[in-house]
């Protein structure tokens, strides 16, 4: 596949799915908050997967960051009023604020165009970070507002299920994506020589996601999943 069409067809299945959840959110069939938090879990893992369809050229990375990028502004733009686009208001915001979207899906945006352009297919470190962020952080908020469980006595709002499901979460998302990275031969090591790294980077994910931070777990999860892969791959 050319790396041109490889960007057109990156482009329609991203914004394909990106549609259906706004679609789905406007017309009341998910609420607002399920659909935030899969566009989070879903939109990451199929940007990834469609890099494989690129070529091992220099300007790769590039031409795919335009993605994730031209999305980011979209979302910027609609948090800002210029462009009035009511369904990916309700679908990316807990409130139905357009401001809201200037916070956790621009830094979910942000990160997936620095990581591809510094990782791309080179590393295992980005693609684990990006998962984590997806799968993990993701998941957390469903996962602790459905489970009771005990709150973290550092941080009142989040939870022993919600930090276990960031573990998880990631833990699952990441090897998934690898797994199919080492089938295809792009990561030339057998899966089983990632399990211990994956774990690590998920384990510190899983810490620093449980920190009374707000609203921009998508910047300090993926930047300590980022140093922790440099240390353990």
């Amino acid at each position: 596949m050319s790396i041109y069409l490889a960007v057109i067809v990156t482009f329609a299945v991203a914004l394909g799915f990106l549609r259906v959840m706004d679609f789905a959110a406007q017309r009341g069939w998910i609420d607002s908050r399920l659909s935030r938090k899969l566009i989070h879990i879903g939109t990451g893992p199929i940007f990834v997967l469609c890099w494989l369809m690129f070529r091992d050229e220099p300007g790769a990375r590039w031409l795919a960051a335009l993605v994730p990028f031209a999305i980011t502004i979209q979302f910027a733009l609609v948090a800002l009023g210029v462009i009035k686009d009511e369904a990916a208001v309700q679908a990316m915001s807990r409130s139905g604020d357009p401001k809201e979207i200037l916070r956790g899906p621009l830094y979910y945006g942000i990160a997936f165009v620095v990581l591809t352009l510094v990782y791309w297919k080179d590393s295992p470190i980005g693609i684990s970070a990006l998962m984590i962020m997806c799968g993990g952080d993701g998941i957390a908020d469903l996962v602790g507002r459905g489970i009771s469980s005990p709150k973290l006595p550092w941080s009142r709002e989040k939870s022993a299920a919600g930090s276990l499901a960031v573990f998880f979460g990631g833990w699952i998302m990441t090897m998934f994506v690898v797994w199919f990275y080492t089938a295809v031969g792009v990561f030339p090591a057998q899966l089983v020589n990632y399990v211990f790294p994956i774990t690590v980077v998920a384990l510190v994910a899983m810490l620093v996601e449980s920190l009374p931070f707000k609203d921009i777990d998508n910047l300090t999860v993926t930047l300590a999943a980022v140093i922790a892969g440099h240390l353990v791959f």
